[in-house]
């Protein structure tokens, strides 16, 4: 039996071979195979190539008796998302490849956000490093794992620029400014993909979410989206566009509409500029039910708005069944054309050529490779070492940190005990018992050196606010059934004997992340309950902050000796905050999104505009003047800002000339030093302003930036390059210029700690 069913194996391959034929491996005969494979397929099955329905967790042995096996079939699914495990996926593909008619092989997708079972720090934790090796590399390993895992495709990276940090997915991106989250769309574009998604340990990126989802209205999920084309050319479509110029294979229309109609059906978007204008070659995919959702928009029942979406640019339908369902129907009342189906079925099946599964349909089912490439003692360490460089040290009163390993420490905070809540959101394929607590991490980095003491101190929030919405607590992160009282008791008392208290307080990962937007961004009011009579006792307190977003700290940047914002690490969290804690890890990290005063001020961004009535620098506040009665206009902390265990200097700006022709390049150099006694990474920012433009243009623009390593009392010149291309933007007519005129340029380690100069660009 056995012998019969390998040689039937044979036979099948065989089969698919010769069907598929070995010249689809030249790049140069993609369009040959594919046009001779669809030939041979009907309406149905090029409309099955369009479907990307849910399976849920399939068992080994059941994925040939579920409902999704029988359309696999058909013909009738042209991938899955979200399924787990090698084994499994293998189980699945040979479905397709068996057992259909034409055996079109399927492509597998996962949200692997930041790590597979790996995890990296949140992305907005990441992009805080500034460091675009870093990045890359922790993309590089998260297709590692995937890919040995059976997952060739990430609903990854998600490029929204974000200004309103009540926005839950907030987390997921990388920050406010389109400048530096360009960069991070090529590191990881890089990562994911490799060198062409040759080999099977690369993976196709899909950018997300296509576009502006991150401005949505009172920064409430799914909400809203309206602002002008210049606006949205100039601050938030230069990541997207960077991706796409990176090689990214697919993109995902985003929930929100844009000029009153929905992305997913908005034809402007996704043919126009984003083939038309930008040259994207790869297929568009939309967002969970996306399709379904916009008869909510109010655009037309299902079978209208199926058919908007795919003569809008749509090529792939998640979940909605809207293709499979309609589209059949619209091709023979006329609504849709054979053409535009045609296009993009053969979309899909370019990405699998390109993927190389028509050659290979189980390129990404080795069943030895999860053992030697998933969760490896080198990813750890990886995971560990860029955990540590994401964290931002927001205040360090009189050199409380790095603490010394020695004495006993008190670790406090609903948030000390939560191994499982380290990862954040956003982070499906977690194997979250193997992440250890901050307790753990601490005790493990510190062995017999020092004591470390617990209590629990408080739940996350108030039993009012748990009432409500009780998901706001965190996986692994359990309500105390115990009341106020005695777990503040329990806390003071077990911190009585500390030399020093570490309270880890913030949010728990389930805050932030999708449909997990927040009006009030202060630390919940039992925590802060917490840390103010902890606060009482005298002690030297450090808090250890876990958020998913900028959050409101005017009352502990006025209160608390020192704040180490961690975001959520990921995995190897726990061991990466002792790193950096005692001074094995200097904190390097740098604000990538603005933290306000309070809620009142957002959106709060750097790179605003003036206005005809600007308040003056360093006041609070004037006579008619653009500023609020009640706070000032400044930030709490500015954007690019983050403290270090030792301190650096800026010299002078050195400018090469002070006239910069169009087909010339002019040079600004600047001498950092490490002005203190410790080796530190420090990220040099440049910043320039179009002092007369054509239309009102920011009052700075990141420009350029390098994160540099300084021994002890080391100097070295950093020089950036300025020409031309760096200074174009949008005008009104939306043509990309660069216009004569003067610019201010600053350099320094924030955007407001800047060393000034300026000069003409001419004609």
């Amino acid at each position: 039996m056995n012998n019969w069913y390998y040689k039937k194996y044979i036979i099948s391959l065989i089969l698919l071979i010769s069907t598929c034929t070995f010249a689809q491996r030249s790049p140069g005969d993609m369009d040959r195979f594919i046009d001779a494979l669809m030939k041979k397929m009907t309406i149905e099955e090029k409309i099955g190539q369009l479907n990307l329905p849910v399976t849920g967790d399939i068992t080994t042995g059941q994925a040939k008796s579920s409902d999704v096996a029988e359309k696999i079939r058909q013909g009738k699914v042209g991938g899955l998302f979200n399924l787990k495990g090698v084994g499994k996926i293998k189980e699945v593909q040979k479905l397709a490849v068996e057992e259909s008619r034409l055996k079109i092989p399927l492509i597998f997708g996962m949200d692997v956000i930041h790590g597979y079972e790996t995890i990296f720090p949140i992305p907005l934790g990441l992009s805080c490093t500034w460091n675009m090796e870093a990045i890359e590399k922790a993309a590089r390993i998260a297709a590692i794992e995937a890919s040995a895992d059976g997952i060739s495709w990430t609903f990854g990276p998600m490029l929204d620029i974000c200004r309103d940090p009540r926005w839950g997915r907030a987390s997921e991106g990388c920050g406010e400014d389109p400048f530096l989250g360009s960069e991070i769309a090529k590191a990881m574009v890089s990562g994911y993909q490799g060198k062409g998604l040759k080999s099977n340990n690369e993976i196709m990126a899909c950018i997300k979410h296509f576009a502006l989802y991150g401005a949505s209205e009172a920064g409430r999920d799914y909400n809203t989206v309206d602002m002008s084309r210049i606006r949205m050319m100039n601050e938030y479509m230069p990541p997207y566009k960077a991706a796409v110029e990176a090689g990214a294979g697919s993109i995902m229309a985003s929930f929100n509409e844009i000029d009153g109609v929905p992305a997913t059906a908005n034809k402007w978007l996704l043919t126009d500029l984003l083939r038309n204008q930008w040259g994207f070659n790869g297929f568009v995919v939309t967002d969970f039910t996306g399709i379904a959702e916009m008869v909510y928009h109010g655009i037309g029942d299902l079978k209208t708005v199926s058919a908007r979406a795919i003569n809008a640019g749509v090529d792939m339908d998640m979940v909605s069944a809207g293709f499979t369902e309609t589209l059949r129907k619209s091709i023979d009342e006329g609504i849709i054309t054979i053409n535009t189906l045609d296009k993009a079925c053969r979309r899909i099946l370019e990405a699998k050529y390109k993927l190389g599964l028509f050659d290979n349909p189980y390129k990404y089912c080795d069943l030895k490779r999860p053992l030697k490439d998933i969760y490896t003692k080198e990813h750890r360490a990886e995971a560990r070492k860029i955990a540590s460089e994401s964290f931002v040290l927001l205040k360090n009163e009189n050199n409380l940190l790095p603490l010394k390993k020695q004495g006993n420490i008190a670790v406090v905070g609903p948030l000390a005990e939560a191994g499982e809540n380290m990862v954040g959101t956003w982070s499906v394929a977690a194997v979250l018992d193997k992440t250890p607590s901050l307790v753990k991490g601490l005790r493990e980095t510190l062995g017999d050196q020092a004591k470390v003491v617990y209590a629990k101190g408080s739940n996350l929030v108030s039993d009012t606010a748990y009432e409500k919405r009780a998901t706001m607590f965190g996986r692994g992160l359990h309500r105390d059934n115990r009341t106020d009282k005695d777990m503040l008791e329990e806390a003071l008392k077990v911190s009585a004997n500390a030399d020093v208290i570490v309270a880890a307080l913030g949010e728990s990962s389930e805050m932030s992340g999708e449909s997990s937007c927040r009006t009030n961004l202060e630390l919940p009011d039992v925590q802060r309950t917490l840390l103010t009579e902890l606060l009482k006792t005298g002690k030297p307190i450090v808090l250890v902050l876990f958020s998913g977003r900028p959050v409101v700290l005017t009352w502990e940047q006025k209160n608390v000796p020192a704040i180490l914002n961690v975001w959520f690490g990921g995995s190897e969290s726990a061991y990466a905050i002792g790193d950096v804690l005692f001074g094995d890890a200097n904190p390097s990290g740098k604000l990538t999104m603005t933290f306000p005063q309070n809620v009142g001020q957002i959106p709060l961004y750097y790179n605003h505009k003036n206005t005809g009535r600007p308040l003056g620098e360093g006041r609070w506040f004037e006579k008619f003047r653009s500023n609020y009665l009640d706070v000032s206009n400044d930030p709490l902390y500015p954007f690019g800002y983050g403290l270090s265990y030792t301190t650096f200097n800026y010299s002078n700006i050195a400018m090469s000339s002070k006239d910069l022709g169009m087909n010339e390049e002019l040079t600004a150099t600047v001498t950092v030093t490490n002005t203190g006694t410790r080796d530190g990474l420090e990220v040099v920012q440049l910043y320039i302003r179009d002092l007369v433009g054509s239309v009102t243009r920011p009052v700075k623009e990141l420009k350029g930036f390098q994160k540099i390593f300084l021994k002890a009392g080391e100097s070295k010149e950093v020089t950036f390059k300025i020409t031309p291309e760096l200074l174009k933007f949008y005008d009104y007519d939306l043509n990309y210029v660069c216009e004569p005129g003067d610019f201010n340029l600053m350099i320094g380690g924030n955007s407001c700690d800047v060393k000034n100069a300026s000069f003409t660009l001419k004609m």
